[in-house]
């Protein structure tokens, strides 16, 4: 199973990106999904996931209200919204071969990993 993740760029602050996730296995619709970032020196963080049906949407408290997740067929994506210095990272979509694990703001919970994306906000 890949995962190729893309629409990482360069954008000021307040400015808005959508990243997308294409996965390769045809059965990928079963799969909960999830985005990650890590920021250089930090670990990496959870961001937001979605389960299989995409019924149930997750966000951690930073991007609350700004990004939104969602799916279509074998691509999840990521809308992200007034943009802030801090959301600089690589951004990285995990695949999960559950509907969507417990423990999906774990990076454990996840069977496979995108190639990560850079998404860098100026002020």
């Amino acid at each position: 199973v890949q995962l190729q993740a893309c629409g990482g760029g360069l954008v000021q602050a307040g400015g808005s990106l959508s990243l997308s996730c294409s996965v390769s296995d045809r059965t990928s619709s079963n799969y909960g999904m999830g985005w990650f970032r890590q920021a250089p020196g930090k670990e990496r963080e959870f961001v937001s996931a979605i389960t299989s049906n995409g019924d149930n949407t997750y966000y951690s408290d930073s991007v609350m209200g700004r990004f939104t997740i969602s799916r279509a067929k074998n691509t999840v994506y990521l809308q992200m919204n007034s943009l802030k210095p801090e959301d600089t990272a690589v951004y990285y979509c995990a695949a999960s071969r559950t509907y969507l694990p417990s423990t999906y703001s774990r990076p454990g919970a996840y069977n496979y990993w995108g190639q990560g994306t850079q998404v860098t906000v100026s002020s």
